[in-house]
């Protein structure tokens, strides 16, 4: 992503866990150590931010002027799954590429059905084998799931066995059936992972399918007398479409802590991710690898992060954030929306945050939102945070102003997060920083009528003269009746007629 950047690793997780001790101190020496951006694979869980190790962190990390980007999780498609949602952190999901690894079943019934497999070893026999259904071949309740010591192998050898997806890795489930004297092995999703297929670098001939292929292979299984199979390798291939498309294990939002903040903020590529590997845990030895997780998108917006920062090294976190939030996009080329492979349906910024993130747009963003320290201690006072926890967040003392009202929607984030409760009618203000040239930009709102809610913004035009110059706007969300049932999603747009300046818009009036 930046080709000139320098890499410093600090290590946090054993074979004990991550432990935030741990995680803490590696961050503190990483500022020591004057990094410009933190990148941060780990998570789980949500709580308050000052029980939040990684957000105690971060918060240190932001005062000094550095980034960090953290992975969204890997708990989707389930709502409320988001983990590192402080607003202070750049929170990445995952989307797929235009690559794919297609790994073909045929049957003996003459059908064929597509899966993927990073398989690359040596091609099954040149004839259809006997297939067979795990539960069917077990000494096991759960034996469909391929755990270890599960398998008969007087029931498996020779024969490609049928797992469901589950509980177990999934190379491990090949690595259970080799064991037991299977050559090949038909690995299935089941509905919590749906059609979204990820390529594993199996021990054993091996291709995984979407839940319906492999409901419909497991009815010839279960139906034929004599059922048979074998599995074709196609490589790689490139432009796939559409892509990218929201994958489904990238976890969601809402926002479970703050649900006025829209959370994540963008997808990054995600699934299937070609890089360097360790020998130190595969015994092949191999030095790249291609896996999965929001653990893979989240370098890639690291590095996006610090090739802004070299473009630009004035600029803030938040800056840099914005630019990324900002230029995102959420549909493709032919104008549809970004799809989400865990519905088959539009993905919404609940799923893709302000979208997939453009390195070239977010050079030159035109506009951004820009936020201080004192901005984020503004915000802990809207949550009604004592000094004490303040303290734990910000590791100094802090008192609010009892003058002063504090509210968690003054916060000036490039997105929109409506939790409208009991009110009829909610105001943001929001200020832009031009980065760009002097110029004119004009406000839209997509789509323009919004069931149950009206979006009215205040001025409509915003003139710079020159560059670094700020300018405010009131964005009114007026609900026309209460309760609305259902989430509602815009989208908010400035244009100068060359620059685009995104924020996404999320309205939950219950």
């Amino acid at each position: 992503m930046a080709t000139r950047a320098r890499v410093a690793i600090y290590k946090v997780c054993w074979v004990g866990g991550c432990f935030s001790s741990d995680i803490l101190a590696a961050m503190d020496k990483a500022i020591e150590d004057g990094v410009n951006v933190l990148s941060m694979s780990l998570g789980g869980g949500t709580s308050d931010y000052y029980r939040d190790s990684v957000a105690i962190g971060a918060f240190s990390a932001m005062e000094k002027g550095i980034l960090v980007s953290c992975s969204a999780g890997n708990a989707g498609p389930t709502a409320y799954s988001l983990s590192n949602v402080a607003p202070w952190i750049t929170t990445v999901g995952a989307g797929t590429l235009d690559r794919d690894f297609p790994a073909v079943v045929s049957l003996g019934n003459g059908k064929n059905y597509s899966g993927v497999s990073l398989y690359k070893g040596a091609a099954l026999p040149a004839k259809l084998l006997p297939f067979v259904y795990a539960g069917n071949v077990s000494n096991s309740t759960n034996g469909n799931l391929c755990m270890i010591g599960t398998l008969i192998p007087e029931k498996v050898k020779g024969k490609i066995v049928f797992c469901d997806r589950g509980v177990n890795a999934r190379v491990q489930k090949g690595a259970v059936v080799k064991a037991a004297g299977g050559l090949g092995m038909v690995l299935a999703n089941t509905e919590a992972n749906g059609e979204e297929l990820v390529g594993d670098a199996h021990l054993l001939p091996a291709s995984t399918v979407g839940q319906k292929t492999g409901e419909t292979i497991k009815s010839y299984l279960l139906s034929d007398r004599n059922p048979t199979a074998t599995i074709f390798f196609e490589g790689t291939k490139l432009g796939v479409e559409p892509a990218p498309v929201v994958a489904a294990f990238s976890s969601r939002g809402p926002n479970s802590i703050t649900p006025e903040i829209l959370k994540p903020d963008v997808i990054a590529p995600g699934v299937n991710i070609l890089a360097g590997w360790t020998g130190a845990v595969d015994s092949r030895r191999t030095e790249f690898n291609i896996i999965s997780g929001t653990s893979m998108s989240c370098p890639h917006v690291s590095g996006l992060a610090a090739l802004l920062k070299g473009a630009h090294p004035e600029w803030s976190p938040a800056a840099i954030r914005s630019a990324l939030m900002t230029t995102a996009y959420v549909t493709y080329k032919n104008g549809r929306k970004l799809q989400d492979v865990a519905t088959g349906n539009d993905s919404t910024p609940f799923d893709h945050g302000a979208g997939h993130v453009d390195p070239v747009a977010a050079l030159n963003p035109g506009l951004v939102y820009d936020l201080t320290a004192e901005d984020y201690l503004g915000f802990l006072c809207a949550l009604n945070y004592t000094d004490t926890q303040i303290k734990s967040v910000a590791r100094k003392n802090y008192t609010c102003d009892p003058r002063k009202r504090y509210s968690v929607t003054d916060l000036n984030y490039p997105s929109f997060a409506i939790n409208g409760g009991g009110n009829l009618v909610i105001k943001y203000t929001r200020t832009v920083t031009n980065v760009g040239p002097a110029g004119t930009y004009k406000v839209s709102v997509t789509p323009n009528q919004t069931p149950g809610v009206k979006i009215t913004v205040e001025p409509e035009t915003l003139s710079f003269s020159q560059a670094v110059l700020k300018r405010s706007y009131t964005v009114t969300f007026t609900a026309s009746s209460l309760p609305i049932s259902t989430n509602r999603f815009a989208r908010l747009e400035w244009s100068d007629g060359k620059h685009v300046v995104g924020s996404p818009i999320a309205v939950s009036w219950t």
